[in-house]
Parts: C-alpha cells; structure tokens; sequence
C-alpha cells in the first residue's frame, strides 16, 4: 500500500470488515504502518474540518475511526505524543462501539489498538519528564504523565468489560478470549504510574465471572503475563508463597528467547528463592548478566556466611534495591547470612553438640557486628525458631545444645520458610 490512497484505504478496511479478517484490520490501523505515512504524504496537515468530506463514506462509525486514523499517523509523523494520544483515545472508543456486537474475530484488531494506546500513552509519559515541558513544575510534569496513563487504563478497562459480557457469541468465537491478553495491558498501566490497587476491581470482576474460560485454555504469552502480574501483586503484598508460585510457572511458560521478560521475572523469583535457601546456578547467572551483577554478591555472603559483605552489598545497591523493591526482601535474607556464619563456628568446634554462647558472640565480632552476649543469644534463638539451627539454649549455663543429627538443616527442608519470615 506504499501509493495508497485514502479511498483505496477505505475500501481495505471494508474488505477486511466484510471477510471478518481480523489481523488485516489490525494491520491497517497501526499509526506506524508504511501506508500510514503515505496518508500523511496524501493530506500533509489533516485536520477534522478537512476530513469532513469523508464522513458518510463508510458505515458508521467506520467513517469516523477512518478520518481519526488520519489525524493520529499525522501527529505521530510530527511527533506529537499528546495530541496523537487524545485522537487515538477517540478512534478507540469509536473502535468499542463496533466491537461490542461483534463477536471474537474482531480481537486482533482490539488487541494491536489498545497496544498502541498503552504506547502513545507511555510516550507521552516519558515526554512529560523532558524539555518539551521544562515550564512545568516536577509536581506537574507527573500529573501530566499518570493522568494519560490512567485514562489508557480507563479505555482499556472498557474493553475488559465488553469482552467479559460476551454472552451471546459461540464459545470458540467468543470475545472471552481476550480477557486476559486486556487485563495484562491494564495492569502494566497500573504498575508504570504506581496505582497498582486499581488493580483490585479487575481482578475482582474475573473472579466474579466463572463463566471465563480457564486460564490454562488461553495462549501462552497471555498466561505469562498476567502471572507475571498477579505474581508481583502478590510480592507487593507480602503473599511471598502465592508470588514463588504464579513468577515460577511465568518463567518456565516464557518464550526462550524473550530474554528481558525472563530477567524481569527472575529480578524477583531469584530473591523469592533465596529467602527458600534455592541458589541459582552459575549457568542462570551468565545467561543474565545484569542479575549477575546484582545478586552475586549476596549470593556469595550467603555460601560463606561473610556477613561483612552481605551488609556491603547492601549499601552498595541500596538505591537499585528501593526501586525495585527489592531492598526489605534482601535485608530479611540477611538471616541466612547469619545462619551460615554460626554453622562455620559449629564447624570450627570440631561440629560439638555443646557450645558456648560466647563462642557465637565472638563470631558475630570478627565479621564486624558489634553486639553483646545477651544480643547474640537472641540471634542463636532466631535462629532455632526459624528452623535455621535445631537445638535449645541453656540460658543458665550460656550454652547453646545442638541436635547430633543435622544441627543446620538443608535450608529448602524447611516446611514453611515464608510464614517465619517476620
């Protein structure tokens, strides 16, 4: 279509909507397409006042989203973020209209719209925080930002609603089939402007429709997703079980070869597995360099009990850790740190079931804590109620008794390592 015109346009999109082809419409309605920026060549400055000659052309609201494909290719052409962010909100909800009383062949053409949607609205967001609006206080430049992102949210909210009611396609050709591939997309709103308990009512309305199909049923990348998802709501919340489970089955369901989606869920199943006493091996780390640089140091702590450089590290990636919030999740992993350095003074007294308190006092010393008998006593009694050592304290005597079968259980034998976390 490298010569098209705005009729031969029109009529593609009419031949699509006729033979139900739903990747073909998709095709002609990306802003960044080759004959999007024919279009442009063709009206140089479209405007709505010019464009209304075409209006009647087509079937409603055909006409219309076709004259808001034009002004949107010529904003985008301009780089203009914002105004081509608005317009593509308006052919959007034009596009919902059409959407509603179709049935689930139209969802390719949803999907690559919405998608667009997510991605003017993330461009406008990143403008938001350049020169282009230097006038603009910090305060206002991340108003700017979250409100266009929010209302993305809010327009694709509208089309999880409109596939969810689908009641009355058969089941193969159900606009259903979208419903997870469109609260992914919401989602990621959430996350990028940091509203992510908007997320609750979405996730409340699948819950409240058993008639969904299973998410098992849906393909791969829209699984991945949304577990990716629910995995990190529930980090956020604490739910450190229900996170390990929904980031292990997103990682091992990812695509091989999409390689930064599986370092942004092993940013935090890795940490996740730490917390379980599971290393990661060598051969993960090199495929994933970034995470090597981050993790190895605290990984390396943990097998020598060098808690010294645990603290280290802690400091040094303090700033990298908060953005991620990662840093809490690490600094309670500190345990295992200590855990491995009162095993090399059991290790040290010839793996005696009878030590004395002192003796781990002066451990917790030489690597650089300075704290007093009383303290490390406590320590040693963290350490038995978590599981980490098996054993009792003679407070009388200042003795810590050791089990003379497995003193330091294997860290991942450890029934429920989550729920002693606090």
């Amino acid at each position: 279509m490298s010569s098209a015109r705005f009729s031969t346009f029109l009529t593609q999109i009419a031949t699509a909507l006729r033979e139900e082809k739903g990747p073909e419409l998709a095709y002609l309605l990306r802003p960044m397409s080759e004959h999007g920026k024919q279009l442009v060549k063709e009206f140089r400055n479209p405007t709505r006042q010019s464009l209304a000659y075409y209006e009647g052309s087509m079937e409603g609201p055909w006409d219309e989203i076709a004259i808001h494909y034009v002004l949107v290719v010529g904003h985008c052409a301009k780089q203009r973020a914002a105004e081509a962010f608005k317009e593509h909100c308006t052919l959007v909800n034009l596009f919902l209209r059409f959407f509603q009383a179709n049935s689930g062949w139209t969802l390719p053409a949803l999907f690559s719209m919405l998608r667009d949607l997510r991605d003017l609205a993330f461009d406008v967001c990143a403008l938001s925080v350049s020169a282009g609006f230097a006038d603009l206080d910090a305060s206002a430049r991340g108003q700017e930002g979250t409100a266009n992102m929010e209302e993305a949210a809010r327009i694709i909210s509208k089309a999880f609603s409109s596939c969810v009611m689908d009641r009355c396609s058969p089941f193969a050709e159900s606009r259903k089939w979208g419903v997870y591939y469109v609260v992914g997309l919401i989602l990621k709103c959430y996350f990028r402007v940091k509203r992510i308990s908007l997320a609750k009512n979405i996730l409340r309305a699948i819950d409240a429709n058993p008639d969904i199909p299973p998410l098992s049923a849906y393909p791969r990348s829209h699984q991945v997703t949304y577990r990716y998802y629910i995995g990190m709501l529930s980090f956020l919340n604490e739910d450190f079980a229900r996170s390990e489970q929904e980031l292990t089955q997103a990682y091992y369901n990812c695509y091989t070869k999409a390689q930064s989606n599986q370092e942004r869920i092993l940013t935090y199943l890795i940490p996740l597995r730490l917390l379980r006493g599971h290393m990661p091996s060598r051969e993960l780390l090199d495929r994933f360099p970034v995470l090597d640089d981050l993790f190895s140091p605290f990984l390396a702590a943990v097998r020598t009990g060098n808690i010294r450089a645990y603290d280290a590290a802690l400091d040094r990636f303090e700033r990298r850790l908060v953005d991620l919030n990662l840093y809490l999740t690490l600094e309670r992993a500190r345990e295992l740190c200590i855990r491995g350095l009162f095993r090399r003074v059991w290790v040290a007294s010839e793996k005696n079931t009878r030590i004395a308190v002192s003796s781990f006092h002066a451990g917790l010393q030489c690597a650089g804590m300075d704290v007093s008998v009383e303290e490390a006593e406590c320590y040693v009694a963290n350490m038995i109620y978590k599981g980490l050592m098996r054993g009792y304290i003679s407070h009388e005597k200042q003795m810590v008794v050791l089990s003379a079968a497995a003193a330091f259980p294997r860290l991942v034998n450890r029934p429920s390592p989550y729920a002693l976390l606090y």
